[in-house]
């Protein structure tokens, strides 16, 4: 028995058990007492005829562009049939009930309200999304009380590795889906390859789990671009929250890199791209990740942002359906813009899926309180819905389902300023191309 994460309560209710035994009461066996204390992982004292689900995002703060779309799925989600009606488990019917919690971007706070689902909300699954300032700290704090997690938005590797994973071992309660560095590369170095350059690329990435994945010399993009023949020029490991990146441009310069790719948080990508341009630093082509990747990135850059390219792992252009509202991904994306006003985010696909994968794994099992086995279905889940087939048994690793993305540019819209465009689909043939790769910097 165990005192990691308990609160005060908690504890003294443990004491209270362990005085009854002391005071002469039938004596309880080893397990017997476990249970009393709530502490055998993968159980649960969570209320029998209602589920309970967890969801953590960063919906204020610097992250807080990939939560944009949260509160409106999660409004769609509780209005679909199983979720508004119950999970049917045999002939039994559980009421649901979604707990929301914002990390407010902080890995601490993430940590915290992790803790709280389990102690106070008693959570059976806990789903979360978007980096792994948010996704870690969460999956941590899930695996350590033995509670089933599902992650998104998030490259596997710096989730993986960054949490102490070990290669063909996966977690026991902990799973994801998203892609890779290879996913990466193969969304990236086909659009390198079609611009006429020296083949010079500057790499900058900050020293935080998403940066040091994609700089790693064995399995990320860094190693990628060099097997593609691409001649790398690191800018070097930066602090989250530099304002000054005159050295690391003119480093870039002086090695006459044409193309760019960085991998950092919002705030610093628009000072970065701002001194860049300053600075006269145009490469003919750059390609972000984790940055640009939702409308309102674009709006803090202006005209700055034309014509730059990321990755996108779901469009209005992905052919694929739910499985809780039968939408296509267009519909869902019109009634997105439809109630909302605003432009569509490809994070609400994601976050749809995690309750897709939500529903799938509950109605799977016999207990729902029985979170081996929840964790269980998640781990050998494969299943095709809004974010196309997700099989968490075909790896990398145990318990990763990845996804294919495609090449896009942010290019001049009509309905609004800038509309994603998808310029390439080299890495994900499923999706049709609709618009012309053209130079960042002609």
């Amino acid at each position: 028995m165990t005192g990691s994460g308990l609160s005060f309560a908690r504890r003294v209710t443990r004491r209270e058990v362990l005085k009854t035994i002391g005071s002469g009461a039938v004596m309880l066996g080893a397990a017997d007492l476990l249970a009393a204390c709530g502490e055998i992982k993968g159980s649960s004292t969570a209320t029998s005829g209602t589920i309970t689900i967890g969801y953590v995002s960063p919906q204020t703060g610097a992250l807080a562009g990939f939560a944009t779309g949260d509160n409106w799925v999660i409004s769609g989600i509780r209005q679909t049939d199983p979720y508004k009606n119950g999970f049917k488990l045999g002939s039994k019917t559980y009421s649901v009930n979604i707990v929301v919690k914002d990390t407010q971007s902080n890995p601490d706070r993430a940590s915290q309200v992790a803790r709280e689902l389990i102690q106070s909300n008693k959570a059976d699954l806990i789903l979360t999304s978007s980096t792994p300032e948010t996704t870690n700290p969460v999956a941590d704090v899930c695996e350590a009380n033995g509670v089933p997690c599902v992650s998104t938005i998030v490259p596997w590797e710096a989730w993986f590795f960054a949490r102490g994973g070990k290669p063909g071992t996966g977690f026991n309660f902990t799973t994801m889906f998203f892609f890779g560095m290879q996913q990466f590369g193969e969304c990236f170095i086909p659009m390198w390859n079609r611009m006429n350059t020296n083949k010079v690329v500057a790499f900058t990435y900050p020293n935080d789990a998403d940066g040091n994945a994609f700089r790693d010399n064995k399995t990320g993009l860094e190693f990628y671009s060099a097997q593609a023949g691409f001649h790398n020029i690191d800018g070097g490991a930066y602090t989250d929250g530099t304002t000054d990146y005159t050295n690391m441009i003119g480093n870039f310069k002086r090695a006459g890199a044409t193309l760019f790719t960085n991998a950092p948080i919002p705030p610093d990508f628009n000072t970065m791209w701002k001194q860049a341009a300053q600075q006269g630093f145009k490469p003919k082509l750059a390609t972000v990740a984790k940055v640009l990747l939702f409308p309102a990135d674009t709006e803090a850059l202006g005209d700055l942002v034309n014509n730059v390219a990321t990755d996108a792992w779901w469009t209005p252009f992905h052919p694929y359906h739910s499985t809780l509202t039968g939408q296509s991904c267009k519909q869902f994306s019109d009634s997105f813009e439809s109630a909302t006003g605003k432009q569509w985010v490809q994070s609400i696909g994601s976050v749809h899926s995690l309750f897709e994968i939500a529903h799938k794994a509950f109605a799977a099992v016999d207990d729902p309180h029985n979170r081996t086995q929840v964790a269980s279905q998640l781990k050998n889940m494969n299943y095709t819905g809004i974010s196309g087939t997700l099989d968490f048994t075909k790896g990398p690793m145990p318990g990763i389902a990845i996804q294919k993305p495609v090449g896009v540019q942010w290019q001049k819209g009509t309905k609004f300023p800038y509309s994603m465009k998808v310029v390439d689909n080299s890495a994900n043939k499923d999706v049709p191309t609709n618009g012309d790769l053209v130079p960042t910097n002609p």
